[in-house]
């Protein structure tokens, strides 16, 4: 027995057989691993949305910002020029009142009144000087009236002019608060919108850590070839634009036809690719620096970039989404050419809530200055806010 001790103990050990409750175990490790990724993924799509819904917000903000800003300048001239109205009306005045005046003083130097009886009697030239001196009172007296009438017409005139002005002086002031507050909304929800990105950000390349070396490579990898497709996309739409543009023609030909500006708006867009976004910035020449956070940026906001373009095609924009949008014929997308601005708003059966514009290059793509922290970029039009389309007419 002893000699077959030494044989029995050298055999391998066998490794223990895995009970029932490690298997439900492993098997419930590897349920809770895949059920933390879904989780993971439900927050970063949930982190995106979040992005999108405050970018949207700001745009928001912005849009109603510059239009108030639009407003208070129509009101400011609306005021100067009723001023200038009303200065006229009371010159008027003036100039009736000093021809009045000088008339009173004419007939009392030629002492054109007169005693009825003693004219008649004794009067020069008996009485048909009499009544050749009756006549020529009446006559004064018609004028006389006259005159009176025409100081208060003028008055009158001046009266009203006086009205209009305090109207568009009270307009104007409250043009400016609502331009005021507007401007406070949207640095508020600009300011959100930037903190919020940050955070959402950092809290996005959290969770993709989470998800794992090989899932987080593939976000990686994937983000990678969106911003290669991105790149390529942009550099062949300008491509195929530069080159229509050069078979066109002179460019001063091309202003014939509406389709013809709309690819020069396009070509005008294109050129500026890449540009930072700023708010309240782009005018008719060119990026320029905005307002707020826009400050200290050179370029374009939505409705800035679409009023640059257009303005090279010969047609004058306002600097807001709101007049763009009746700017010329609305088009259904199913028609939609070159040069098309598209609008997106958060009630689609509601134009006054229209936060976005973007101009329409071909394939269902347009060149958008989209919002803060973003640069102007090709991206699709099939967004759910999409609600239509204009054609700005010259």
């Amino acid at each position: 027995m002893n000699l077959l001790l030494p044989a029995a103990s050298a055999r391998p050990l066998a490794e223990p057989r895995p009970s029932a409750n490690d298997v439900e175990r492993s098997e419930h490790q590897v349920r809770e691993r895949a059920a933390e990724v879904g989780r993971t993924k439900a927050k970063l799509a949930q982190a995106d949305g979040e992005l999108d819904r405050l970018a949207i917000a700001a745009a928001s903000a912005v849009e109603r910002y510059n239009g108030e800003q639009l407003k208070l300048r129509r009101a400011q001239r609306a005021y100067t020029d009723t001023q200038g109205r009303l200065s006229e009306a009371n010159r008027r005045v003036e100039i009736s009142r000093a021809e009045l005046a000088s008339f009173a003083a004419q007939v009392y130097r030629d002492n054109t009144g007169y005693d009825p009886m003693s004219s008649a009697v004794a009067g020069e030239g008996g009485p048909q000087g009499f009544m050749d001196r009756a006549g020529m009172v009446k006559m004064l007296a018609e004028r006389r009236a006259a005159m009176v009438r025409r100081v208060e017409a003028a008055k009158t005139v001046a009266d009203v002019f006086r009205h209009q002005a305090k109207m568009t002086l009270d307009e104007q002031s409250a043009a400016a608060s609502r331009a005021d507050a507007a401007k406070r909304t949207a640095r508020e929800a600009v300011e959100t919108q930037q903190a919020s990105v940050q955070r959402l950000e950092a809290e996005k390349r959290r969770l993709e850590r989470r998800l794992g070396k090989a899932e987080a490579h593939a976000a990686r990898v994937k983000r990678a070839r969106e911003r290669a497709s991105q790149k390529a996309t942009e550099q062949k739409v300008r491509s195929d634009f530069a080159s229509s543009g050069a078979s066109s023609g002179h460019p001063g030909a091309a202003l014939t036809t509406s389709a013809a500006r709309g690819g020069i708006a396009v070509r005008a867009a294109l050129k500026w690719l890449g540009t930072q976004y700023s708010w309240g910035g782009g005018d008719e020449s060119g990026p320029t620096y905005g307002v707020e956070q826009g400050a200290e940026i050179k370029g374009f906001d939505c409705s800035g970039l679409a009023m640059y373009a257009w303005s090279k095609a010969g047609v004058q924009l306002d600097h807001w989404t709101g007049t763009q949008w009746t700017s010329g014929p609305h088009i259904p997308v199913s028609e939609l050419r070159p040069g098309d601005l598209v609008f997106f708003a958060t009630d689609k059966s509601d134009p006054d809530t229209i936060h976005h514009v973007g101009i329409y290059v071909s394939d269902g793509r347009m060149v958008e200055a989209p919002y803060t922290g973003a640069r102007v970029r090709i991206a699709s039009i099939h967004r759910g806010d999409l609600i239509g389309a204009t054609r700005p007419a010259g």
